[in-house]
């Protein structure tokens, strides 16, 4: 009977399109958005309940079609479980709640999907059992601790903990998202300036020289045969490039195995390497705080910490560390043994461990290597700057060069 009623929501979700709505509010003030419905008439429906008089309600075509509607980011995840943690701490019902933030999010796809998981709270399930069935969006760990802090009738507290996780876990990917980018743009742009000037602008100066007859240094001969090969082959180069990008891709998707030697080479590299340490170490630690504060069984917290830590190395020594707690070691030798944690983490853990403080050692821990993160990202970016500067320069100036020199010397010449 419960799989019936399900394929029929099913159903019926998949009918929903995506309107565009212009109204005027109470305050005579004139309002606009997008809500998921079925027709017309039901966004009519609910936006008179909302106080809003409608004056045009149109399907938005694009966005029924999928071409509309905006991913879901994680950032979207964590404004919700904030701002549902704030209003239950104002004493808003839960499901008024959902309906106050789902109505009221101007990405239509997060609308369908709060409104979604408010349908199945008001059919009567746990709000942890409908969050479950989006496992795109809510991880085990966020469900598991939803259950725990429905089960111990402390939601509204175990909320503003699992907001919190999530607002400095989206903090921190973003720090090192932005170590990351900045030199990949730089190189992406270099390419890119480099195929420009090889493909339009060292042939005008090739044609010129072929005119006056005289013979080009070896370093411009070079150039203009690169140039002459981009020219014939560039679409074997562009395939090269997608070709990588995408196999690189799937590969990381989708091999465990290249994952590892990936995050292996990375840890070891000169700069990026200790970034990436502590955003790992970063990671375990305020997810295995929160879990260990929220009463979470240390095996299965280490079972999170592990998903959570964004790097193979970590993952792989978290699982030992796992496996070595459950034959009875105790944590900070079992951290010890794996030997990719800082000194300074384990007697942190062990302080914890005597003195029954671990889930408030771990969370200091999170916080001294968070900000740690974010020096390094600043360090990095100060870093960085001059060798962009001398990378361009070198790339650039060096075809420019090329591309005077015979000028110069038919200037010596006279």
């Amino acid at each position: 009977m419960a799989t019936a009623v399900r394929k029929r929501k099913t159903s019926k979700q998949k009918k929903q399109k995506v309107f565009q709505y212009k109204g005027v509010n109470k305050q005579g003030q004139k309002v606009k958005g997008a809500m998921p419905a079925t027709n017309a008439d039901e966004v009519k429906s609910a936006l008179r309940k909302q106080g809003i008089t409608p004056k045009a309600v149109n399907a938005d075509l694009f966005a029924s079609f999928g071409g509309g509607k905006k991913a879901i980011k994680p950032v979207d995840i964590a404004v919700f479980l904030r701002q549902l943690a704030t209003m239950m701490k104002a004493g808003v019902p839960l499901v008024q709640s959902f309906e106050i933030i789902g109505k009221g999010h101007e990405n239509a796809s997060v609308q369908e999907l709060v409104l979604n998981v408010k349908e199945d709270v008001e059919a009567g399930n746990p709000f942890a059992t409908a969050l479950r069935s989006h496992p795109k969006y809510f991880d085990d760990l966020v469900c598991d601790l939803i259950h725990a802090g429905e089960q111990s009738g402390t939601l509204e507290q175990m909320l503003d903990r699992i907001a919190t996780y999530k607002e400095k876990s989206e903090a921190l990917k973003s720090k090192i998202k932005k170590a990351m980018m900045y030199p990949a743009a730089v190189v992406v742009v270099s390419i890119i300036v480099t195929a420009i000037l090889l493909i339009y602008v060292v042939p005008m100066f090739a044609s010129l020289f072929q005119g006056a007859g005289a013979d080009l240094p070896a370093f411009t001969q070079m150039v203009v045969g690169m140039s002459e090969n981009v020219q014939e082959y560039w679409w074997v180069y562009l395939f090269i490039i997608i070709g990588v990008v995408v196999s690189y891709s799937q590969l990381n998707e989708k091999s465990p195995q290249f994952r590892s030697i990936k995050d292996k080479i990375l840890l070891k590299f000169p700069v990026f390497g200790p970034l990436v340490q502590k955003a790992a170490v970063a990671r375990y630690a305020r997810t295995l705080a929160t879990t260990f504060a929220a009463g979470v069984p240390l095996v299965d917290a280490l079972d999170s910490a592990a998903g959570a830590s964004g790097n193979a190395v970590y993952k792989e020594a978290i699982m030992k560390i796992k496996e070595d707690v459950t034959s009875g070691l105790q944590i900070n030798m079992a951290m010890t043994s794996t030997g990719v944690f800082p000194n300074m983490v384990n007697q942190m853990v062990a302080i914890g461990e005597e003195s029954g403080a671990v889930d408030t050692m771990l969370s200091k821990v999170a916080d001294i290597y968070e900000q740690e993160v974010d020096d390094a990202v600043d360090g990095i970016s100060s870093l960085i700057e001059p060798f962009v500067i001398v990378f361009l320069g070198v790339v650039v100036g060096g075809l420019v060069i090329a591309m005077y020199l015979p000028i110069f010397q038919m200037g010596n010449a006279f």
